[in-house]
């Protein structure tokens, strides 16, 4: 091979590296046994650790409400929650999920009768000390703040974990982890900035719809 095109070949990937590391960072996202995650794809959130660090995911009733619209931590291990999905944007072109890039959304496949919507959206409320995740619009949360942003799942240790964006942030890209937070009504997931829960996602045994 001539040394012009070892040259040549050598200034590109040094500019696919630099201007575009993402490409090499990004990864498909997959469940605890391997198997890709599509938006087509039913699955469990789980802490990577099994045992004390708790169950699923579910959705409960806080605050004053009396419409479960605050995303919870089941304390039981054994028990899985409810089902996700990611929210199809509908214009996707490859059904594919990757790290590390944000995401149209996250829902409970089956929505409460009372709920505007089962995505997942960072609520902002006056009467609890941080913003937590919960589901709905702006109709379900009367009182409260919703923060506009976007999710993305990130590479973390044994598994991943949930990272939420706000639109507008000092300095601009900042965002955050999300932890958990116990307190009277249950373990919410919360914005923190260095406590992150540490998950896996786990797909049931039965089809996917």
């Amino acid at each position: 091979m001539k040394p012009t095109m070892l040259t040549t070949l050598s200034l590109l990937l040094f500019a696919l590296t630099t201007y575009f590391p993402l490409a090499f960072s990004n990864e498909q996202l997959a469940d605890i046994n391997g198997n890709p995650i599509f938006y087509s794809t039913h699955f469990y959130i789980m802490p990577s650790i099994f045992g004390a660090a708790g169950g699923g995911l579910k959705l409960g009733e806080t605050g004053k409400s009396t419409c479960p619209l605050t995303v919870l931590q089941d304390y039981s291990e054994v028990n899985n929650g409810l089902e996700l999905k990611f929210h199809n944007p509908g214009d996707i072109i490859i059904d594919l999920i990757t790290t590390d890039k944000p995401l149209a959304g996250i829902e409970f496949v089956e929505k409460p009768e009372c709920a505007e919507s089962s995505k997942w959206v960072v609520v902002e409320d006056d009467d609890f000390p941080r913003p937590y995740v919960g589901i709905g619009g702006i109709e379900d949360n009367k009182g409260k703040r919703i923060m506009n942003g976007s999710f993305k799942i990130v590479k973390h240790d044994f598994g991943y974990k949930i990272v939420f964006c706000p639109r507008f942030t000092a300095p601009p890209g900042l965002c955050f982890d999300i932890g958990r937070h116990d307190d009277a009504n249950g373990r919410r997931l919360v914005l923190t900035e260095d406590d992150p829960f540490e998950i896996v996602f786990v797909i049931p045994r039965r089809s996917v719809a």
